[in-house]
C-alpha cells in the first residue's frame, strides 16, 4: 500500500516522492483540494465518533439493557478491535481493488452496520454488531492516507493530512458531546440511527469528491501482511510499537474512568479539551523541528503527568479541566509524533508499518475501557497511577528508539 503520505508532517516546502494520480496521456491528475479535503475530513470525524460516543452513554444503555455499566466497556474495546482489524484487511486490499471502491463501500456498509447497532435489542447482539461496525469502517483511515499520497498534491498533503488528523482527534470530544446531547434529548439509540445516517451522506460524498480509481498495481495484497512481521522484529521499529498502544489506551482509559465513577460537570470536562485539539495542528511546523522519538517522548510524559496528579489530587472540576488539556495535549502531539518517525523509518515498507501502528494504536484504545473497567472499583486513583506509569514507560521506549 502506499504511504509515504501517512506522515502528516511533510515539511511544508519539501517535495513529496509518494506515488502520484496519473491519467491515461500519463500526466498528473490531482484531486480537486477542497471537496476532497472536507470529505476526507468528515468521514474522520464521524468514524472516530463511533469509538468514543459510546463513553457517555454506557448508563443508558446498561439501564435499558439491565447490565452494570462496567460490563458495557466491551461495546467499547470491541468495536475497536474491529477497527483494528479493518486497518489490517482493507489498507492491503485496497491497493488491488481501488482506494475509492474501497472507501465508498466501507462507508456505505457503516451506515447499515450503525443502523443494526441502534437496533440492538442486548448485550450479546449488541458486541456482534459492535464489532462488525468497527470492521466495516476500518476501511476508511488507512486507504484514505493511502489516497492522499496519490492523488492529492504535493504541496497541499500536509494541509490535507492534519485536517483528518484534526477530525479524528476532535472526534473524541465531539463525539462524546453529541452522544451525551442526544442520548439526554432523545435516548441513546438515537446516536446510532444519526450516525447511520450521516455515513450513508459521507458515502455518497465521498463518491462524488474522490476521483476514479485507477487501474490495480502489481503484486498481491499478501506482499503487505508478508512485510508486517519482519517490522515487529525490526530493531528500528519494535520499541516504537511497543509505545504504541500507550497512547490511545490511556487516552480512552481516563475518559471512561470519569464515566464509572460518576464524576460531575463532564460535558464541561469534554469540551473544555477540544480547543487543544484544534490548536495542535497550528504548532505542527514548530513542533516537526523536534527530532520525533523526542517529541513523543516528552508527550507522553506530559499525558502521564496530568493522568497521575489526577489521581494524586483528587482535584475540583477546573484543575481536572486542566489536567485533562495536558493528557489531551500529549495524546494529540505522541500519536502524529509515532506515525512519522515509524513512516519515515519503515522505508519502502512504509504502507504495512503505518497500517500496524493504525492497528495497535486502537488495539491500545480497545484495552483502555477493560482497565477502566478493572481499576475503578475504589476510585480513579488507582486507574490513574497505572496510566501514568504506562504512559511513563511509552516515553521511555520512545526515547530508547533513538538511533
Amino acid at each position: 500500500m502506499t504511504t509515504a503520505v501517512m506522515s502528516p508532517h511533510v515539511q511544508p516546502g519539501r517535495q513529496d516522492t509518494t506515488t502520484q494520480g496519473t491519467t491515461a496521456q500519463g500526466t498528473t491528475a490531482y484531486a480537486p483540494f477542497g471537496r476532497t479535503v472536507t470529505a476526507l475530513a468528515a468521514t474522520a470525524l464521524l468514524a472516530t465518533a463511533q469509538l468514543y460516543g459510546l463513553i457517555p452513554m454506557m448508563s443508558d444503555i446498561a439501564a435499558d439493557w439491565h447490565a452494570k455499566p462496567a460490563q458495557l466497556t466491551w461495546l467499547i474495546s470491541v468495536f475497536g478491535f474491529g477497527y483494528a482489524a479493518g486497518f489490517l484487511l482493507f489498507g492491503p486490499l485496497s491497493d488491488r481493488l481501488g482506494r475509492r471502491r474501497v472507501m465508498v463501500a466501507g462507508v456505505a456498509a457503516t451506515a447499515v452496520t450503525t443502523a443494526l447497532v441502534a437496533a440492538a435489542p442486548g448485550t450479546g447482539i449488541g458486541l456482534v454488531l459492535r464489532v462488525l461496525q468497527g470492521l466495516t469502517i476500518g476501511a476508511f483511515p488507512p486507504v484514505a492516507m493511502a489516497y492522499v499520497g496519490e492523488r492529492i498534491a504535493p504541496q497541499r498533503r500536509l494541509v490535507t493530512m492534519t485536517a483528518m488528523t484534526t477530525g479524528f482527534l476532535s472526534a473524541a470530544v465531539l463525539g462524546q458531546l453529541a452522544a451525551q446531547g442526544l442520548a439526554a434529548a432523545f435516548g441513546w439509540r438515537s446516536f446510532f440511527v444519526a450516525g447511520a445516517f450521516a455515513f450513508a451522506g459521507a458515502a455518497v460524498l465521498l463518491r462524488w469528491a474522490l476521483l476514479p480509481d485507477e487501474a490495480p498495481k502489481g503484486g498481491s495484497p499478501l506482499d503487505a501482511y508478508r512485510a508486517m512481521l519482519p517490522l515487529l522484529r525490526s530493531r528500528e521499529l519494535r520499541l516504537l510499537f511497543l509505545a504504541v498502544p500507550t497512547v490511545l489506551g490511556s487516552f480512552v482509559a481516563i475518559y471512561t474512568g470519569l464515566q464509572l465513577t460518576g464524576t460531575t460537570g463532564l460535558l464541561g470536562l469534554r469540551a473544555s479539551a477540544l480547543p487543544v485539539i484544534l490548536a495542535i495542528p497550528f504548532l505542527t511546523p514548530h513542533l516537526s523541528r523536534v527530532p520525533g522519538p523526542v517529541r513523543v517522548a516528552i508527550a507522553l510524559g506530559v499525558a502521564a503527568a496530568g493522568v497521575g496528579l489526577t489521581g494524586l489530587l483528587a482535584p475540583g472540576t477546573f484543575v481536572l479541566a486542566l489536567l485533562l488539556m495536558a493528557v489531551t495535549a500529549g495524546t494529540a502531539i505522541a500519536a502524529p509524533g509515532l506515525i512519522s518517525t515509524i513512516g519515515s523509518r519503515a522505508g519502502e515498507a512504509r504502507g504495512p508499518a503505518v497500517s500496524l501502528f493504525c492497528a495497535l494504536l486502537f488495539a491500545g484504545a480497545s484495552l483502555g475501557p477493560q482497565l477502566a473497567g478493572a481499576l475503578t472499583g475504589g476510585g480513579l486513583a488507582p486507574l490513574a497511577y497505572v496510566l501514568s506509569a504506562l504512559l511513563a514507560v511509552g516515553a521511555l521506549l520512545a526515547l530508547a528508539s533513538r538511533r
